[in-house]
């Protein structure tokens, strides 16, 4: 699940979820949507995955890349 893999990242690197939701896909309230209940489409799972992969290859406490699906 994405939710699960992006609060495991806000976790492993301590990043508020609305920076989160801002920097990945232009929207602060992503996650709190998706604790309600909100399900991104595709094109969304594909630009967070994204920003987590390379948050990941920039910073070292990020060692394994993310993949939901």
């Amino acid at each position: 699940m994405l939710l699960r893999e992006i609060e495991k990242f806000l976790r492993r690197t301590g990043m508020p979820a609305t920076k989160f939701g801002r920097l990945s896909v232009r929207d602060p309230r992503l996650v709190l949507d998706m604790r309600n209940g909100r399900e991104p489409r595709r094109r969304m799972v594909i630009r967070v995955e994204h920003f987590m992969n390379n948050y990941a290859k920039n910073n070292p406490c990020q060692q394994e890349p993310i993949n939901v699906r």
